[in-house]
């Protein structure tokens, strides 16, 4: 396993929403159902509390405009980026990649042979 030159640097997204929904009396996710419903997004109890307690790897312009609106704040309010440097282990020259343990499984040959009478 090889390693970079240095740490990279990797962005680490995080989501806000709890400060401004308690800033407007709404202390559960599930409060924001009925507002999302009334611009016509539906959106699930499950769905909406994961919002709060992980950030979302994909949010879409329109959910973040709707959120916006909701708790009448900019999307620098709900989403913050940190940079964090972390160290990334790069493939091997025979481009084998190191698994989480660090040992690279071994190479299984395969022999593939047809009936003798085909």
């Amino acid at each position: 396993m090889t390693f970079d030159n240095g740490p990279v640097n990797l962005l680490d997204p995080d989501t806000n929403l709890r400060l401004p929904m308690a800033e407007r009396d709404m202390f559960q996710t599930t409060d924001l159902v009925p507002r999302l419903a009334e611009y016509g997004y539906t959106c699930r109890g499950s769905r909406c509390s994961g919002w709060s307690r992980s950030p979302p790897q994909r949010l879409s312009m329109d959910t973040l405009a709707v959120l916006c609106a909701i708790l009448d704040c900019s999307p620098a309010d709900l989403i913050t980026v940190k940079e964090v440097r972390r160290q990334i282990a790069k493939p091997t020259a025979s481009g084998e990649s190191a698994t989480s343990t660090g040992a690279v499984p071994p190479v299984r040959r395969v022999r593939v042979r047809r009936p003798d009478d085909l």
